[in-house]
């Protein structure tokens, strides 16, 4: 029987092999099951690469993750499908708007004033967060189901706040702020996060193209996306990947502030709208002050520490042996990240439940003060009821006034 050699199926059992001797990973019949449902994976889909990712727990049920990137020209396709429905939703929204601006014209409340901040576009496929495709399901052997595409806001919703998984895609999320979608949106936001805080590699293993420009060589790499494998790459033994993090480098993009790993200016518009707004009146918006993170590729030792804890704590498999142990490395930032380090093999993976660490108790973030209705003066103030006596002196006064009109009426037709 000849083995195809280029196959996209990960040696699963050699990485479990390895991160056996660090104590870390699952047992060998689940590894093993895992092992098979990747590989129907791996022969149902038009997969380039594929990689056990870890392992997500929840209250019901747990989620195995797969990390695929599919072959060139395959799914551009269903990212299309995404993008139709998602543009259909948006104009069916418009016209549902448009038909009760039409009810309500014959009685239409006072607009407000406010106008939300723009939406700030999720990042391509390809790129960025959405760089890899990953498949999840709840048991080795049950079916395989692919999560949608990650969303600024949704990794900034993420952020704020803390929740356990269900292990049911569809199930409601439900918190404060509000989470824009259901538990698939979360999980992958999750991803997205861990995958960027956690996946390291040895120094040099990586390197960038020589097809990049020199601009951006003299930046350091900062902007850079793409990355290749160094067929020069000496190992590092070690003892010296144990000394110090700068032998570890981050090879997935950092995630800004904004939710996404290249920074984009929301206020920003096309020729076309610019031009319209010249025709009518342009509004005054906001600055947006540019982002910028840490460049791909940086090593850990320029990681920010956490109240006085250090982001990461190296460890030898064994110190009996030596000559035969691993570099191991443990996430203090995201209990659960592992990864292992030997001569030219390496690979990270995550086991836990999908929270950061924060050295204080989670609080909720609290709601934003109530908002006045309208502006407060004396032409909405309700005055107070007169008394008796005002009421009295009031018609007492008005008496009068007809008198004397009476009187005058009388004169003037004297006259």
């Amino acid at each position: 029987m000849e083995i195809d050699p280029e196959t996209p199926l990960p040696n699963v059992m050699e990485t479990a092999y390895y991160f056996e001797q660090a104590g870390i990973g699952l047992s060998s019949e689940e590894y093993y099951h895992i092992f098979l449902a990747l590989k129907q994976l791996v022969a149902t889909h038009p997969i380039q690469t594929c990689r056990f990712w870890g392992k997500l727990l929840g209250i019901e049920a747990n989620y195995i993750v797969a990390e695929v990137e599919f072959r060139e020209g395959e799914e551009e396709e269903e990212a299309e499908e995404e993008e139709t429905a998602e543009e259909g939703l948006k104009e069916g929204i418009e016209a549902r708007d448009e038909d009760e601006e039409d009810e309500e014209e014959k009685d239409e409340p006072p607009k407000p004033n406010y106008k939300p901040p723009p939406v700030i576009p999720k990042e391509d496929y390809r790129t960025g967060a959405n760089k890899y495709t990953y498949y999840v399901c709840n048991e080795p052997g049950k079916p395989w189901t692919k999560l949608p595409q990650v969303t600024p806001a949704q990794i900034v919703n993420a952020r704020k706040i803390k929740k356990f998984l269900v292990g049911k895609l569809d199930a409601a999320v439900v918190c404060y702020p509000p989470f824009p979608g259901n538990e698939a949106n979360y999980l992958r936001a999750q991803i997205a996060r861990i995958s960027a805080a956690t996946q390291v590699s040895p120094l040099g293993f990586y390197q960038f193209g020589e097809e990049e420009g020199d601009e951006e060589e003299e930046e350091g790499g900062a902007g850079r996306d793409n990355y290749e494998e160094n067929p020069d790459f000496e190992p590092i033994p070690v003892p010296e990947m144990l000394d110090t993090l700068s032998n570890w480098v981050h090879h997935v993009q950092n995630i800004l502030k904004q939710g996404r790993c290249t920074w984009i200016n929301p206020y920003q518009k096309s020729e076309e709208e610019e031009e319209e707004e010249d025709e009518e009146e342009k509004q005054e918006e906001p600055e947006e002050l540019q982002e910028t993170g840490p460049p791909l590729l940086t090593p850990l030792s320029e990681d920010a520490d956490i109240q006085n804890i250090t982001p990461w704590s190296s460890d030898a498999s064994t110190h009996l042996v030596p000559q035969y142990a691993l570099a191991v490395l443990q996430a203090n930032l995201w209990p659960g990240a592992y990864s292992f380090a030997v001569g030219r093999k390496f690979d990270n993976i995550y086991i836990g439940w999908g929270h950061k660490y924060s050295p204080e108790n989670f609080n909720p973030t609290l709601p934003p003060p109530v908002q006045l209705e309208y502006i407060i003066g004396p032409e909405v103030t309700e005055g107070l009821d007169p008394t008796v006596e005002e009421e009295m002196a009031l018609k007492a006064a008005q008496g009068e006034a007809l008198e004397a009109e009476e009187v005058e009426e009388e004169e003037d037709e004297d006259d």
